[in-house]
């Protein structure tokens, strides 16, 4: 099934308020001169352009569907019902405040309740909602209902470690920090022993005060 509608799309998909790629275009060259410079000059003439094909990319998570992702499984799996982790997923996203880049990993595991999904399904999860403009905490809670919600496993666990260049590059200009958060859902949040075990494999150490 194809989840993927491109963003240029949309504005013919059941979204008649989007603007336009030239009324996008148009605003890109306000922002470059708005910013000090002149949008005619040379090198910025082609700016709004490329600009706008970027957003397509940074943001092509709008035009996916999550759960659809997840809906092709196996139930072939002979008995397997132990957790199965995608460690080091690397996120790519924006945060909704200042339109500028999250940049960290995700790891992901569940227990399997019957049936599995293909291992590139999660990955494509993870970025379906990351290509968006997003807060590190929706954004993980948002990987972790939608797997719940549509796999229905015995658990969940999502951890997510990012840098944040709203906070390195403006502000308060602070580099090398890393946000983390977490979501744990049916045994990960109800076992100590299950939640550690996948702490431990994701590397826990790095995740301080989520083991208890």
């Amino acid at each position: 099934m194809d989840t993927h509608t491109p963003l240029e799309n949309l504005h013919d998909a059941g979204n008649p308020g989007r603007p336009s790629r030239a009324e996008a275009e148009a605003a890109i060259r306000t922002l470059i001169q708005w910013a000090g410079d002149d949008p005619e000059r040379e090198g910025l003439l082609d700016t709004p352009a490329r600009v706008a094909r970027s957003y397509e990319d940074f943001f092509r998570g709008y035009g996916e569907d999550p759960e659809a992702i997840l809906t092709r499984t196996f139930e072939e799996i002979e008995g397997y019902d132990e957790m199965v982790i995608l460690r080091d997923i690397r996120l790519e996203s924006h945060c909704e405040h200042h339109m500028v880049p999250i940049i960290g990993v995700a790891h992901v595991a569940y227990l399997p309740n019957r049936r599995v999904v293909g291992i590139s399904k999660l990955a494509r999860v993870v970025d379906a909602y990351a290509k968006r403009l997003q807060i590190q905490e929706k954004l993980t809670a948002q990987i972790a209902n939608t797997i719940n919600d549509v796999l229905q496993p015995r658990g969940v666990a999502v951890v997510i470690e990012a840098g944040h260049e709203c906070m390195s590059t403006r502000g308060v200009h602070k580099t090398g920090v890393a946000m983390v958060t977490s979501r744990m859902l049916g045994a990960f949040r109800d076992d100590p022993s299950t939640r550690r075990e996948f702490l431990s494999m994701i590397q826990g150490r790095r995740c301080t005060g989520l083991e208890s």
